[in-house]
């Protein structure tokens, strides 16, 4: 097992006496083992839909007790973490409304902002102080308790999108827990982060959903699977997704998603244009952009700097990158 996170259990990081996760699968559950091997977390409640994902949850120890309704769960809560499809968000904050604590931060994980944000302004009433919303960068294709990871969120990035309003103190506090369990924590706009991550994840995801699909819509795709190698497990690792996450997600952000659609329509048909033509020069600096810009490309923890069509976008409270 890795060490700590840099900065955890240092003095000025609170740890929670009663943390309630709203979902216990990867996401909720590497967030509740990350807290407790940073020493955050003294007593962690679980509740999720599917009680043997409660059952998963207390047998890898990624709970400490489980609850009978996310409103159960979120009771005396210092914390509070939804970590549900985002179809699943209003619901979940309706349920918790009435019942969490004036002092607890309520936080998501959800891959999508905009709409999260809305059905926290419809549903959190006086609550909504306490919300800030949030985004790790990171996960895996496997999904549910069994695959919780301690490790999923070291050296990745998170986003929050805080409201306007937002008291500075939740947000501070929203960064000081995701900063110990190993994340540099950045903030944007709710609405330039769906148009980001429609780019660079949803629109991917679908690709991947695309592609194997039509392979298996093939009179022989069954048997084109077999000679599938190196690439073939790169390109479609994605597709191994969570259906009912990937279903919320790509409903949720449509527009952005749609909008990728359409530009990357218009790259396959200037490509399929090359091949048409047997231009091999022209698809061959097609080819050399993509693999310049590929092979150039690394893993960041951090944001690269907005456009200054973005720029004119007023931020959100408290919007300084940390």
């Amino acid at each position: 097992m890795s060490e700590p996170a840099a900065g955890a259990g240092d003095a000025g990081v609170q740890p929670c006496e009663r943390v309630a996760i709203i979902g216990c699968g990867l996401m909720g559950g590497s967030f509740a083992l990350a807290l407790r091997r940073a020493g955050l977390a003294r007593h962690i409640v679980g509740y999720s839909a599917t009680p043997a994902t409660l059952d998963t949850a207390v047998a890898h120890g990624v709970i400490d007790s489980r609850a009978g309704s996310a409103a159960e769960a979120a009771e005396q809560a210092d914390l509070i973490l939804l970590a549900v499809p985002v179809g699943a968000m209003a619901e979940s904050f309706r349920a918790i409304a009435p019942v969490a604590p004036s002092h607890a931060l309520i936080m998501d994980v959800g891959s999508t902002k905009s709409d999260v944000v809305a059905a926290a302004r419809a549903e959190l009433g006086d609550r909504l102080a306490n919300f800030v919303p949030a985004h790790p960068i990171a996960g895996k294709e496997k999904a549910g308790a069994a695959a919780a990871d301690a490790d999923l969120y070291l050296n990745r990035r998170t986003i929050l999108t805080p409201l306007p309003g937002t008291p500075d103190a939740r947000i501070d506090r929203a960064t000081a827990l995701w900063q110990a369990i190993g994340c540099t924590v950045v903030q944007m706009a709710a609405d330039r982060h769906d148009t980001a991550f429609a780019a660079v994840s949803h629109f991917p995801h679908l690709l991947a959903f695309v592609y194997v699909n039509g392979l298996l819509d093939q009179p022989d795709g069954a048997s084109l699977l077999a000679y599938g190698g190196p690439g073939f497990r790169d390109f479609s690792r994605i597709a191994g997704s969570d259906p009912a996450m990937w279903r919320d997600v790509l409903l949720s952000n449509r527009d952005e998603i749609l909008a990728q659609g359409r530009a990357f329509r218009q790259a396959l048909d200037a490509l399929e244009t090359d091949l048409i033509q047997g231009d091999g020069k022209a698809l061959a600096a097609r080819i050399a952009r993509a693999s310049e810009a590929r092979s150039g490309w690394q893993l960041s923890t951090g944001l690269p700097p907005e456009p200054a069509c973005a720029r004119n976008t007023p931020p959100a409270a408290g919007s300084t990158s940390r």
